[in-house]
């Protein structure tokens, strides 16, 4: 998905260490040493992906505020905390206090264990981290500072301890990954184009709350502002663009459902001048997703153009643009979200339980995210769109085999965004050639129990759809945005 890694955006991470000023003139040495062991951090942070923002060596409670101006003038996304040695938590928490983003803690020890017998009083300094990480904790929690704890090895090491440098710096990659997430979401300018589909109270939401909660802004579009730029499409634009569908897609013959029917060169060309107005309406407003609906009158042009979406939208879906369909802005986040995360993000909805072969059967009609399809995707053309005005060209696609994630993002009784995810696993098999994205989901548990326990947290009924097991790096998304994050399952 390089479409998707191009566009993302680098965290930027405030880095700073900390030890005690009174121990350098008692042990030589110590705070050099240290200062090798930060810049190794720094180094592994920028490797990540980071834009690593550095205070540098913190030991008094001066210097503290001095990093914390430091961070709040540079706009940091996420503030780490590497111990190197003890320091007592009132000169750790000024360094954090001004800029207020969410700290990480590293609690990273340089060697797996002491010498016991052959171990002086500054080498145990050097190893010391854990000291501390109590203390300044007690202190973050009494400031109300969101943080996180990261324990493990700064080096590798041999045998059984060498786990310890695996798991803390997978974690700690996971946090950056996050992060990244975290500022493409407080930046992220989300196009909201006609409006929610009518009656489904689960998608109304409140645009300011995605400001508040999210950083994000939501752009109102109107039909005209799409209007103008399908009309202004030239031949020569709309020529590359179908050749860039046929690239994409296969066309499918007439299928057994009686809404099927054949994709002409007519519908084709319409659809190709639709993508090309969405791609300009994209680039004009800066847009990082797209969320639409309008539902027409009589075979007017706004009812034509509604219904003509679909394969533009599935294209700038896999260019890291997600768009989701019936005005649900909630879960266009979602997609956001797992696009950014590499996992691709697909519209989709329960459709069925398989109680034969205990799975679920998830898709939708509409655009999908078609660079995690299982095969090339199909184009099929469709007499009606069910349970909507117009007519047009449709995607129809499963999502690869292999382990996979669902995320909705849900709203609760008193205004909060909140995050619902689930892993599980793509399965063999046919699927529904109705025009419609739909793939055989599996949760592990059996498909009743799983549907009780999602529907107990009160869910839209779309998620997005994407592959892999995410479920680690969502719940440290979910605590840098301090919002509530279920996980079924």
């Amino acid at each position: 998905m390089t479409e998707s890694i191009s566009l993302r955006k680098r965290a930027r991470v405030g880095v700073f260490g900390i030890g005690l000023a009174a121990y350098w003139p008692q042990f030589e040495g110590l705070r050099e040493r240290l200062i090798g062991y930060q810049q190794e951090v720094e180094r592994r942070l920028a490797a990540m992906g980071a834009e690593v923002v550095s205070a540098g060596l913190v030991d008094t409670a001066p210097a503290a505020k001095e990093a914390g101006d430091y961070f709040a003038a540079n706009n940091v996304d996420l503030i780490i905390c590497y111990v190197g040695t003890y320091a007592t938590s009132s000169q750790v928490l000024p360094a954090v206090q001004r800029r207020r983003a969410p700290v990480l803690v590293l609690n990273l020890q340089p060697t797996p264990a002491l010498d016991y017998p052959n171990t002086d009083t500054a080498e145990w300094l050097a190893n010391c981290c854990a000291c501390c990480v109590p203390e300044i904790s007690n202190a973050f929690a009494r400031s109300r500072i969101q943080f996180n704890v990261v324990s493990g090895l700064l080096f590798p090491a041999d045998g059984h301890a060498h786990q310890y440098y695996e798991r803390g710096w997978r974690e700690i990659e996971e946090w950056i990954e996050a992060a990244n997430v975290m500022r493409e979401l407080n930046y992220a300018r989300i196009g909201f184009l006609g409006h929610t589909y009518p009656g489904m109270l689960d998608m109304y939401s409140d645009f300011t709350m995605h400001h508040a909660q999210l950083g994000a802004h939501i752009e109102i579009l109107e039909m005209d502002d799409l209007h103008a730029r399908v009309q202004s499409a030239t031949e020569a634009e709309i020529a590359a663009k179908i050749e860039e569908i046929k690239k994409v897609f296969d066309i499918a013959a007439p299928g057994k459902d009686k809404i099927s029917q054949p994709v002409t060169e007519e519908a084709l060309h319409w659809s190709a001048r639709v993508a090309v107005g969405l791609d300009r309406l994209v680039n004009d407003f800066n847009l990082n997703g797209l969320t639409y609906y309008y539902r027409g009158l009589n075979g007017n042009e706004n009812e034509e153009l509604g219904a003509s979406l679909i394969v533009g939208n599935s294209l700038l879906t896999a260019k890291g643009i997600p768009a989701s369909g019936e005005g649900d802005l909630k879960t266009c986040i979602a997609m956001l979200i797992m696009d950014r995360l590499g996992a691709g993000g697909s519209y989709t909805e329960f459709y069925a339980m398989d109680f034969n072969e205990d799975f679920i059967l998830m898709g939708h009609d509409g655009p999908g995210h078609v660079k995690i399809s299982a095969e090339r995707p199909v184009l099929r053309g469709l007499g009606l769109f069910h349970g909507k005005r117009g007519y047009g060209l449709s995607v129809e696609f499963n999502v690869r085999t292999g382990p996979i994630t669902i995320l909705g993002m849900t709203q609760t009784s008193d205004g909060r965004l909140k995050m619902l995810a689930a892993e599980g696993e793509s399965l063999p098999g046919s699927r529904l050639e109705i025009g419609n994205t739909n793939s055989r989901l599996r949760f592990g548990l059996d498909p009743a129990t799983f549907m009780d326990r999602w529907c107990e947290h009160g869910p839209t009924h779309h998620v997005a759809l994407g592959v892999g097991h995410q479920v680690g790096k969502l719940r440290k998304l979910a605590r840098l945005l301090n919002l509530e994050l279920a996980v079924v399952g």
